[in-house]
């Protein structure tokens, strides 16, 4: 019997060793696997390389995981914003390296990763300091810069809900980086809110087929995520949804 679930987060990242490489879902702080980044912190892990969006912000997720000094390396593209001052202090100070990719630059490194693109070009970064030292070539009259996938022995990825077989669906715009990183790790481990009954989820409605999941693990409602689950009759899940009160249809 397929049953991807783990007990708890702790669980869930109890193999993660020093010096590997991390991809952690989220844009700023929707879709961003809090729990499962908080058991990271407690794991002890460090020498982490980090792939992210950004830099985390705030006390909480990335921005705790930076401040426990278990980051070496972060490749992001959005690396500060009004209260990314842990990863500002720790830059400044030498602490860590960063890599900046532009952001569709590295949502198509990491996509390639998992659909198996040795490289791909991209005239993203030409004519910058990003395109310097990179292999240029000019295609149809543009010119174009290569880039290459982006590996991961890791990724962490916070969806809404999932079966036990690892099929996942995400809410709104948690739905960000998390599918192409499931795909782009060695391990992928998605916390959920939920994992329903094999056939609870709407097989149209799947996000991520289990295939490309290693691990599921339940961490309960977080009910800063649930307001206004019902749109148009429909709940995230896919399923029909009878609106709550005070809200149309």
């Amino acid at each position: 019997m397929i049953d991807k679930s783990v007990p708890s987060a702790e669980a869930a990242v109890a193999d993660v060793v020093d010096g590997a490489t991390v991809m952690v879902g989220g844009f700023g702080r929707a879709g961003q696997p809090i729990e499962l980044i908080d058991a990271l912190v407690e794991r002890g892990a460090s020498g982490l390389t980090i792939v992210s969006n950004n830099a985390g912000g705030g006390e909480e997720g990335l921005a705790r995981l930076v401040a426990e000094g278990r980051v070496a390396k972060v490749i992001c593209s959005f690396p500060r914003q009004h209260d990314s001052w842990i990863f500002d202090r720790a830059y400044r100070a030498g602490e860590l390296e960063l890599e900046l990719v532009p952001q569709g630059n590295l949502a198509e490194r990491i996509r390639a990763a998992g659909a198996g693109i040795g490289a791909f070009y991209t005239p993203t970064g030409v004519g910058t300091k990003l395109g310097e030292g990179k292999e240029r070539r000019t295609i149809a009259g543009r010119d174009y810069v290569l880039e290459f996938p982006i590996h991961a022995d890791v990724a962490l990825v916070s969806g809404f809900k999932a079966d036990r077989w690892g099929n996942v669906v995400y809410r709104k715009t948690a739905r960000n980086f998390g599918p192409i990183m499931a795909t782009a790790a060695r391990t992928s481990i998605v916390q959920v809110d939920e994992v329903v009954e094999l056939g609870g989820l709407d097989p149209e409605s799947v996000h991520t087929p289990g295939i490309f999941v290693d691990r599921i693990v339940a961490v309960g409602s977080r009910l800063w995520l649930h307001d206004g689950d019902f749109i148009g009759g429909v709940d995230v899940t896919g399923q029909p949804s009878e609106p709550r009160e005070g809200e149309g249809a």
